[in-house]
């Protein structure tokens, strides 16, 4: 979302106040629900207002709303908004989810199967949790919108208006009953401060990443695999926001559950989008974080992993990782599991696709490129563990990262970024 101009503004302002004129907002229940997910409220204040926000996890579902709304891939998100502004405010669902529910339409599937007495409590329930706009001046809302499921994370856009004023907000809200890979991470602890190398200006940072590994290697570190053809920069908020907005879920860690699903997937054909990854090494460990967009099948994907660097470019992370697109499976003696995913050999396509999808997440604010794995061509192709075969011009795209909003014509390319250097050293060892 841009900017909205202040003419525009106004004339929504008008608009909202002529509506409420004409039709007042229903009674609803003045006493809020237990919150049972007190504990994982996020919160920001700025431009005269505070947003708090909270993501239930199925089972708190459950107990606020009486019924399994992630049976019909919903998701409820608590949102309390103060408006300490002198004009009314409007918090716009659709930067939640274009595709949000309203309250009856989320009620309906539990309502209409129900007697007339249940139907009315069902539908009483929905409505009196819906968040209400709009907020009136010096005051405070809060309630739910109910939203399309995230599994794992989830990225809270909350964007408000009022009169010639727009503000937005994000959060990244994690649902702790999910076992992901990055759960198993101490990141506070994956550097001793020691170990942490601030870097200031552009040169030196496309020295440090052109002397980053060029490829993943195997647990004992004697076999290169994927090529290292990504870096990410910015705080975690901005980066994983901007995932998890165009869609990118989190893989779970192996586990019976998730290899039972895995299965069942495999049989029927049917999507997974938090299916497992085989594990990567860089820097001596498997990859800290996995991200992966489906298909209808769990045959193809688009996935990726990222590694904590110890290098921060003007205070913000350092992320390298690599990307690749599945097209298939296959059998395979070189994979624990006997089955593997076979990968598109064009890498480049799928770092490309990458770019360009996160260019739409209104917080990428510059891309550059820097040498990685060097030239590949397709005619004398390299491979990868599992013995499939890859190409590519060789670099790794660079992408940074800031707050919302950024529109397309807002992001900017760094200069020079695209010849390798001779005068690269290795600073990192991808070794363990």
């Amino acid at each position: 979302m841009t900017d909205l101009g202040p003419v525009w503004l106004r004339s929504w302002g008008i608009f909202l106040l002529c509506s409420l004129m004409i039709c007042p907002l229903p009674a609803w229940a003045e006493s809020s629900p237990p919150l049972p997910f007190l504990e994982r409220i996020l919160s920001d204040t700025k431009d005269e207002l505070t947003v708090a926000v909270a993501v239930p996890t199925r089972t708190e579902t459950r107990e606020i709303y009486g019924v399994d709304l992630a049976k019909r891939e919903m998701q409820p998100v608590w949102i309390q908004v103060t408006n300490d502004r002198d004009s009314l405010a409007w918090l716009l669902p659709s930067g939640l989810d274009p595709d949000y529910y309203s309250a009856s339409e989320a009620a309906f599937p539990f309502s209409s199967r129900a007697s007339t007495g249940e139907r009315a409590e069902i539908e009483a329930r929905f409505a009196a949790l819906q968040f209400r706009n709009p907020i009136p001046p010096k005051s405070t809302n809060s309630g739910y919108i109910i939203v399309n499921r995230d599994e794992g994370f989830k990225a809270v856009d909350v964007d408000i208006i009022s009169e010639a004023r727009s503000s937005s907000f994000t959060f990244a809200a994690l649902d702790p009953t999910f076992k992901g890979d990055f759960t198993q991470v101490e990141f506070d602890t994956l550097y001793d401060p020691a170990e942490i190398v601030d870097i200031d200006d552009f040169e030196t940072l496309r020295l440090t990443i052109e002397s980053f590994p060029a490829c993943t290697s195997n647990k004992k570190g004697t076999a290169e695999g994927d090529p290292l053809n990504l870096v990410v920069v910015g705080s975690s908020l901005n980066i994983f926001s901007a995932f998890i907005r165009r869609g990118w879920y989190g893989t779970e860690t192996m586990s019976f559950s998730a290899i039972s699903r895995t299965t069942k997937s495999f049989l029927t054909g049917s999507r997974y989008r938090s299916s497992p990854v085989s594990s990567l090494y860089v820097f001596g460990r498997k990859q800290d974080i996995a991200l992966q967009k489906a298909r209808g099948t769990i045959h193809e994907r688009n996935h990726l992993r990222l590694w904590l660097t110890p290098y921060r470019f003007r205070g913000d992370l350092v992320w390298l990782g690599q990307i690749s697109r599945d097209i298939g499976v296959k059998l395979t003696l070189k994979s624990p599991t006997i089955t593997t995913h076979v990968i598109d050999p064009d890498v480049d396509e799928a770092r490309r696709y990458l770019v360009e999808d996160l260019a739409y997440s209104q917080a990428m604010k510059m891309i550059g490129f820097a040498p990685g794995v060097g030239p590949v061509d397709r005619a004398n192709p390299r491979f990868n563990l599992v013995g499939d075969p890859f190409c590519s011009d060789g670099r790794r795209s660079v992408m940074f990262f800031d707050s919302r909003p950024y529109a397309l014509d807002d992001i900017s390319f760094v200069e020079d970024w695209s010849a390798p250097s001779s005068s690269a050293t290795p600073i990192v060892d991808s070794a363990p």
